[in-house]
């Protein structure tokens, strides 16, 4: 491919990855916006449904997203009531970040958000397999 080719936006692997990254996203708005809840707050709910009462730093790894992105958007959860805040008693400078029982509640909802979903995706379970491999393996190569 020469170089003028290999400048097109459709030749780039960072273009599709983003402008898929918005409409899957794009996807899941009108089903939250029914649950109240914004994009980033359904992943923090997602982390903490798995394992609840976990501190910042881990929740900042798991949703690759620093610290000072994650705390004014915690400080709006807990004001809406979706998970509690409070200070390590093993070590307080860490803070635990909790479900509270409405952040529990939405959790019940999920089943039918990602029926919806999937249904608006327009790709079979295999290739969903397929895509969601490829792109951990994306991830994993570069969080080195």
């Amino acid at each position: 491919m020469d170089i003028n080719e290999s400048l097109k936006l459709e030749n780039q692997l960072c273009f599709p990855l983003y402008a898929a990254s918005r409409l899957v996203t794009k996807c899941y708005q009108p089903v939250l916006d029914d649950l109240g809840l914004t994009y980033p707050q359904y992943l923090v709910l997602m982390v903490l449904w798995e394992s609840d009462g976990v501190n910042l730093s881990l929740l900042s790894e798991k949703l690759k997203l620093q610290s000072n992105t994650l705390t004014p958007l915690l400080k709006r959860m807990q004001e809406s009531r979706l998970v509690e805040r409070v200070r390590s008693e093993k070590d307080e400078r860490s803070i635990i970040i909790s479900l509270s029982p409405k952040g529990i509640a939405l959790k019940s909802s999920v089943p039918a958000l990602q029926e919806k979903l999937l249904a608006n995706i327009g790709i079979s379970v295999e290739e969903g397999i397929q895509l969601h491999e490829l792109l951990n393996k994306l991830i994993k190569n570069l969080s080195l």
